[in-house]
């Protein structure tokens, strides 16, 4: 069970990719104008300490839950959990860091256009990660759980 825990909540901090996606990368695409370098340099400097580690524990704990699943966790949803993740990595390979390679170079508005529409690609295969995980972690839950109180029959109410 702490496998899954891992996984859904690191997949939470990656749906994090909304605000890259409606934030960020249109601005990146604005001010890169002024300093293309600096703003694609920054970005990968600021962005690597982040996901890196959330990258790290994604594809580990992926892995982990397709061999030793938690009891309310389908095989089915092991592989969906764990094909939206690739979905997601080969997006940022193949597109994403080629776009991110492009901008770094010069101000380029058809690279930054492209980045902020390809980009939805990861942020809906991690958005949907992140609910198949949830539904699977709440649905191993006590059924008398409710958030904010103790279980019944818990002696340190």
């Amino acid at each position: 069970m702490t496998t899954l825990v891992v996984s859904t909540a690191s997949a939470w901090a990656m749906v994090g990719f909304w605000t890259i996606q409606l934030v960020h990368y249109p601005m990146l695409a604005a001010y890169s104008a002024h300093s293309p370098r600096a703003a694609a340099s920054n970005h990968q400097r600021r962005i690597t300490w982040l996901v890196g580690p959330l990258l790290a524990a994604e594809g580990l704990t992926a892995l982990i839950l397709l061999v030793d699943r938690p009891p309310t966790m389908g095989v089915g949803q092991a592989w969906l959990a764990a094909v939206l993740l690739g979905v997601a990595l080969i997006s940022t390979v193949l597109i994403q860091v080629p776009l991110h390679t492009r901008l770094a170079a010069a101000h380029d508005i058809e690279a930054a256009q492209r980045l902020i529409a390809t980009n939805w690609i990861r942020t809906g295969a991690w958005t949907g990660r992140a609910l198949v995980l949830a539904a699977v972690l709440m649905r191993g839950r006590p059924r008398n759980f409710q958030f904010g109180r103790p279980p019944k029959g818990d002696l340190n109410r």
